[in-house]
């Protein structure tokens, strides 16, 4: 019982108005907000696999990209930057070297689908693309 004094007085401490709102921005730092629980549903890695349907530029090829909260980026090979919004909506920006690359689409649950146009080694090319998360 002798603590018990000792105790209340810590708490009266955390009660004074400056102890609180210290409290209030610890805690919703911690906390994840309500989006950002929402975009990470699309988190992992995702192997993307590119059809050309306009161009003269290779088909079928795959790239592996990652999603973090609502951030894209590169899995391996490429420089590669992209937001995904809550619903799924996906917007990517994929170069390597002198190619470059822009496509948009949606991901839901475990599979994606979207197309893609940009400049394959000097050739204007555009087309679709799927993803599966890995």
């Amino acid at each position: 019982m002798a603590h018990f004094p000792q105790l209340m007085s810590s708490f009266a401490a955390l009660a004074r108005p400056r102890c609180l709102a210290l409290l209030a921005v610890v805690a919703a730092a911690l906390l994840p907000s309500t989006a950002d629980a929402r975009v990470g549903g699309y988190d992992g890695i995702w192997n993307v696999t590119f059809a050309t349907t306009r161009g003269n530029c290779s088909s079928g090829y795959s790239v592996p990209f990652t999603v973090t909260g609502s951030r894209v980026s590169s899995a391996g090979g490429g420089r590669v930057s992209g937001t995904v919004r809550r619903g799924g909506a996906v917007a990517v920006q994929v170069s390597v070297g002198a190619s470059h690359a822009s496509g948009g689409g949606r991901l839901a649950g475990v599979a994606g689908a979207g197309s893609w146009n940009g400049i394959i080694s000097g050739d204007r090319c555009s087309g679709t693309w799927q993803a599966t998360r890995t």
